[in-house]
């Protein structure tokens, strides 16, 4: 437990103070780690028995780019990235507004249903947030919304992008922990929907406590109502498809992303919103983003053999019990390890460095690793907008330059206890993300 303990502080000084990237962060201090745990030392550094730590590493490579589970992944981003190509955005936020906009506070909660929507099938928080911004603020601040109102709901509402499924983090977890991803997929739902209602309820607080942070928007017939429901007909029939063919065993996950891809691939021709450059562009950012995170997951499975030949699972397990706490007790600990970790982390590093470490405990004591993965995922989103690293507010402050990163985080904090409140209904309600696997897989 020694040697974990303090490749942990050499990883963390990696990060934070040289600012090596994570993945080859994870990876150096895996692989060296590994080594010291082989005997090599600095009195044998040039000896050339590293057999271990590279046949270790080495299959790491290997396995992770032959593995066709994670095909899923960039699928699912050209998926998301096609879509948002084709101006799916605008015309969600138009749906919701026709329906929501003339409430108090009714186009912030347009805005939280068109994240909701965005999300489920961008699955990025980050590129939800952004595009999100740029749609909404627009008619929020041409009716008098207060920015705090008006960025925090958008801040919050992106946060939903990781577990409205599709969600890749949900996919990295899975391969992380060899759970089922389509179990994932299906417990990540109705916790997905529950965000949403409870972020709908933030919205009305705040305008209950302050109405001019929130006007009445201008209210629509029905008739223009369906009018822009039209727009996103195709969109929701190809999410139906999707995640329908999922749930319902007609394909797998990674089926299904060659199909969610191609239909968003029609779907955007068949708007003739989609150039030769959109294309290239969707195409080069999918490719990026997807050598990013399988770089990532690479260093963090690296630096997870690590850990787990160091006995670090199994120590803890030990420490926690010979401690006078219960299992909840000990999920408990590990939630507020996580909040803690969320002001300073970011949310896909804080998984990978963490899941490697709990998941064995949990699994120990008896949890279910699909309830575990929501429960983690839940926390993660928490992070996105908890200060002082919110990644969501910091892409929102960078898109809305004339806006205080203060402004939005003091908006949020609303949202924040909405997503506490998700949190422990999930955590004490396990049936709340286990009821759907257990209908349709169990």
């Amino acid at each position: 437990m020694t040697e974990a303990l303090i490749g942990f502080a050499i990883l963390l000084a990696l990060i934070i103070l040289i600012r090596v990237p994570i993945a080859f962060a994870m990876g150096l201090t895996g692989f060296f780690g590994f080594a010291v745990l082989q005997g090599l030392g600095f009195d044998n550094f040039m000896d050339f028995r590293w057999t271990g730590p590279l046949s270790m590493a080495s299959n790491r490579v290997i396995d992770t780019a032959q593995e066709y589970g994670l095909s899923v992944i960039p699928l699912f981003i050209l998926m998301g990235n096609l879509v948002t190509k084709s101006g799916l955005s605008q015309e969600l936020y138009q749906a919701s507004n026709a329906f929501l906009g003339h409430r108090r506070g009714g186009l912030s909660m347009a805005t939280v249903v068109a994240c909701g929507g965005f999300s489920a099938i961008c699955g990025s928080s980050l590129a939800t947030s952004a595009t999100m911004a740029k749609v909404a603020m627009p008619p929020m601040r041409k009716f008098g919304y207060a920015d705090s109102l008006a960025t925090a709901s958008i801040a919050a509402g992106g946060t939903l992008g990781i577990l409205i499924p599709p969600s890749v983090i949900l996919v990295i977890y899975g391969l992380l922990t060899e759970s089922s991803i389509r179990e994932l997929f299906a417990a990540g739902f109705l916790p997905g929907l529950l965000g949403i209602l409870l972020y709908l309820g933030a919205v009305r607080f705040v305008v209950w406590r302050d109405p001019s942070s929130g006007p009445r928007g201008e209210k629509m017939s029905w008739s223009e109502r369906w009018e822009a429901l039209r727009g996103v007909w195709g969109v929701l029939i190809l999410f139906t498809v999707v995640m329908g063919g999922i749930y319902l065993g007609v394909f797998t996950p990674t089926e299904a992303a060659g199909v969610g891809a191609g239909g968003a691939f029609v779907i955007a021709l068949a708007r003739r919103s989609l150039s030769f450059g959109d294309l290239f562009n969707a195409l080069t950012d999918t490719g990026r983003t997807s050598a990013m995170l399988f770089t990532v997951l690479i260093g963090a499975l690296i630096f997870s053999d690590f850990i787990n030949r160091a006995g670090l699972p199994d120590e803890l397990l030990t420490l926690v019990t010979s401690l006078d706490i219960g299992p909840m007790g000990v999920i408990l600990v590990i939630l507020a390890i996580y909040i803690v970790l969320g002001m300073v982390f970011e949310s896909l590093s804080m998984m990978l460095l963490t899941v490697p470490i709990f998941y064995p405990l949990v699994q120990s004591l008896g949890f279910d690793l699909v309830w575990f993965g929501i429960v983690v995922v839940v926390v993660t989103e928490i992070s996105l907008i908890t200060p002082p690293v919110g990644m969501n507010v910091f892409v929102l402050s960078a898109v809305l330059r004339d806006v205080n990163p203060a402004t939005i985080f003091k908006g949020v904090t609303p949202f924040w206890c909405a997503d506490i409140v998700r949190l422990a209904l999930i955590v004490f309600i396990p049936a709340i993300s286990l009821i759907l696997p257990e209908l349709l897989y169990r």
